[in-house]
């Protein structure tokens, strides 16, 4: 038992030190931002932001914001209710999900109980190609078994993130079963 309560005493310590560590770089990427109260839902530069709060640039460019409708990009559609963030020029990098939710055949991780700002990062190349995925559950990722993952699965192993190269391949995952004489648990590199 004392073991039990010293794991997760020792767990609640490494999440909030990460959950920290996570919050000042993200302070720190944010100093050259400002945000400012949407009364009502408005459109910024194409996108559909919610009321609430949405983040600017120092030039005035939208970098984030809740949107109301689904918005197709590249090869995905962004569901609505999803929190996006922008690069400079514009274009969608950070996706985070109301829910869990389809995205080229896989289930990508969504929802937090902290809202969807604060869920797993679907992450995106400039191209509107998937880069990251966290799976809502195992999946076979162009035939290789891939373990579901998010925060909480990062603390008990490696990244379990499903990572693309820029032309839509698989470059690695954590296995969730034994594949090609890798063992489960392990990161699976996809040979190029």
């Amino acid at each position: 038992m004392r073991t039990a309560v010293v794991f997760i005493i020792v767990v609640f310590a490494i999440a909030f030190i990460v959950i920290g560590l996570s919050a000042s770089s993200e302070a720190q990427a944010q100093k050259d931002t400002y945000r400012r109260k949407l009364a009502q839902p408005t459109e910024i530069q194409g996108y559909p932001c919610d009321r609430g709060y949405a983040w600017f640039f120092s030039d005035g460019k939208l970098q984030k914001c809740t949107v109301t409708r689904e918005i197709p990009y590249g090869e995905i559609t962004i569901p609505a209710g999803s929190w996006i963030t922008l690069t400079d020029d514009g274009k969608p990098w950070g996706v985070q999900m109301p829910n869990d939710a389809p995205m080229l055949g896989l289930t990508c991780q969504g929802g937090s109980f902290l809202g969807p700002s604060e869920g797993a990062v679907v992450s995106l190349y400039p191209n509107g190609r998937l880069h990251v995925c966290y799976l809502a559950h195992d999946q076979l990722v162009q035939g290789v078994p891939c373990s579901h993952g998010g925060f909480w699965a990062s603390l008990t192993g490696p990244d379990p993130g499903v990572h693309f190269a820029p032309d839509g391949k698989l470059q690695r995952c954590r296995l969730s079963s034994d594949y090609q004489g890798h063992r489960r648990g392990e990161i699976f590199v996809a040979s190029r």
